[in-house]
């Protein structure tokens, strides 16, 4: 079957964010997310995942290890395990971006302060 956002599996984040399941298996999932502008996710580690971020539209911020990284469209960055990590969209439009975590990120999150 074919899968798309519009027919995936859909959840709410933060503040008006959006994921789509697009792969949802406990050794690899594949998320398309959309962050609304002027937002951003909790900084956290993984235990066990790596992830990779791709961004497919707009300019997200990915703060890796305290450096910040710039992704425009059609670029990506991996996260190995146990790297603290913290998503932004710090412009006035949406950022749509795929994250792939192998194995599944679900109840590997260590939240984080600052």
């Amino acid at each position: 079957m074919k899968i798309s956002k519009n027919n995936a599996e859909h959840y709410s984040w933060g503040d008006n964010c959006d994921g789509w399941h697009l792969v949802k298996h406990n050794d690899l999932s594949i998320i398309h997310e959309r962050m609304p502008p002027n937002t951003f996710e909790v900084r956290h580690y993984h235990e066990r995942s790596r992830q990779f971020f791709f961004v497919l539209s707009g300019t997200a911020t990915l703060e890796v290890d305290g450096v910040s990284i710039q992704l425009h469209p059609q670029e990506g960055y991996e996260v190995p395990p146990l790297v603290p990590h913290q998503m932004f969209n710090n412009t006035n439009q949406d950022v749509e971006f795929i994250v792939t975590s192998q194995s599944n990120s679900r109840g590997d999150r260590v939240l984080m302060s600052g």
